[in-house]
């Protein structure tokens, strides 16, 4: 009897015990800056939360941001009504909300309780996560002059940040090009090569920023000269005999293509949906690019050809005499004979060779600081990932695979995953200007 009563003392202490809650704190920001968003996830799972609790607390001062208490619903609750097994407590922080806020260091603080009963001790637990509290603007002091850009080109900005900004770089609308460290600059000396999306013809959009770990942001305008370009329109007559030729080829070569529907409700998909996945693609690509000038002068066009399109064409596509789709191209077209040998524009590291639907068979190579270049529509590729290839070197032949109409090569550009004007970077005395002028070039 003795021992049976042990035994049911045991275990009635492991009931009232059981787990006890956990606690992660999270924020927007590393730092309390104008206004952090903090969240608190609470989670019981065995006998669900009782009360929860989130804290700001600096020197004596602390303030209550948020709380919640969870009803048991009447006796033995536990094993007859549902539990909360997981809550979240979220809340603002920073000078905005709390004006007494000064600079220095902040704790933010949680606490939960599992729910009790008759069963069931309380087992309060109380997490903190200490919060550098950071105020003022990062120092941003711009170095580089005489910033002459045009819409859907690019250019190359010098700048210093003060200590503690963790990301910097110019906003151009929706389009931010990030900086580098500035080859054989001094502390805080970065640059950064920045892209002028087409379609944005405002000038007052185009910002140098810095912005430390708090959210707190310094922005400067620094473009002296902008010119406008709007985009040129065409018109793209879609014919059953092309739609036969493109779109069961791209479907056969693109696992999980949706092949539902006509020719044409296939080549939508592909002109809207696929082009708009290729591009996210080609942007994740333009992430993992080199800290280095792997490119040397003006890039090449391909030899023996003729500009059939050019960058920021709107393209009205009709089919039976009706507008069914409308993209705008955005590199340019270049036409020789059949199958002509294709030379990298510049050296640089391929980091992509095979299909990329609207492409066809495509290359893409890193030419540093993320500069790339594209080239589509490929018979034959004869380079792969990895491969280091010189200016001039042939990485191919030209073709007329994915939405080609005929054998061509497509020479498309982006700067940090965006597409700007190929011709630029074309032109020997632009380069000379608007790059060399500003960082120095091996």
């Amino acid at each position: 009897m003795v021992a049976l009563a042990v035994v049911g003392l045991a275990a009635w202490g492991a009931l009232r015990r059981g787990p006890a809650p956990s606690v992660v704190i999270t924020g927007d920001h590393e730092a309390i800056g104008p206004a952090t968003r903090i969240t608190a996830h609470f989670s019981e799972p065995s006998g669900g939360l009782g009360a929860i609790r989130l804290e700001l607390v600096q020197g004596e001062r602390s303030v209550m941001l948020a709380e919640r208490r969870f009803a048991r619903g009447g006796a033995f609750s536990p094993f007859r009504s549902p539990r909360t097994a997981e809550a979240d407590l979220t809340a603002t922080v920073g000078r905005s909300a709390q004006a007494w806020l000064q600079e220095g260091e902040a704790t933010v603080r949680a606490t939960a309780d599992r729910m009790a009963g008759p069963l069931r001790s309380h087992a309060p637990v109380v997490v903190e996560k200490k919060m550098a509290v950071l105020l003022r603007p990062p120092r941003l002091e711009l170095l580089s002059r005489q910033h002459y850009v045009r819409q859907g080109g690019c250019g190359v900005v010098v700048f210093r940040v003060g200590d503690g900004v963790v990301s910097s770089g110019v906003r151009a609308g929706d389009t931010v090009s990030l900086s580098f460290p500035l080859p054989g600059g001094g502390p805080g000396e970065r640059f950064a090569l920045f892209a002028i999306p087409w379609e944005l013809d405002d000038v007052g959009q185009v910002r140098l920023f810095a912005e430390d770990a708090a959210g707190n942001r310094s922005e400067l305008p620094f473009v002296d000269l902008f010119k406008k370009a709007p985009p040129k329109s065409d018109t793209i007559e879609l014919s059953d005999a092309f739609l036969e030729r493109v779109v069961p080829a791209i479907a056969s070569q693109t696992p999980g293509f949706d092949a539902s529907g006509s020719l044409l409700d296939q080549y939508l998909r592909i002109n809207g949906k696929e082009r708009q996945e290729v591009l996210a693609k080609i942007a994740a690509i333009a992430k993992n690019t080199e800290s280095a000038f792997l490119w040397r002068g003006a890039f090449l066009q391909m030899p023996d050809t003729q500009r059939r399109a050019g960058f920021a064409e709107s393209r009205t596509y009709l089919y039976q005499g009706r507008a069914v789709d409308h993209q705008t191209h955005l590199g340019l077209d270049l036409a020789s004979t059949e199958h002509a040998p294709v030379p990298a524009a510049n050296s640089g590291r391929v980091v992509f060779a095979g299909w990329l639907v609207i492409y066809g068979n495509a290359v893409i190579i890193d030419h540093g600081y993320g500069l790339m270049s594209l080239y589509g529509h490929m018979s034959s590729i004869s380079v792969k990932p990895g491969d280091v290839v010189a200016k001039g070197q042939q990485i191919g032949n030209s073709g007329s695979t994915g939405l080609a109409g005929g054998d061509h090569l497509h020479l498309e550009i982006f700067v940090q995953g965006k597409s700007v004007d190929p011709l630029e970077w074309l032109d020997e005395h632009w380069i000379r200007d608007n790059i060399a002028s500003k960082v120095k070039l091996p």
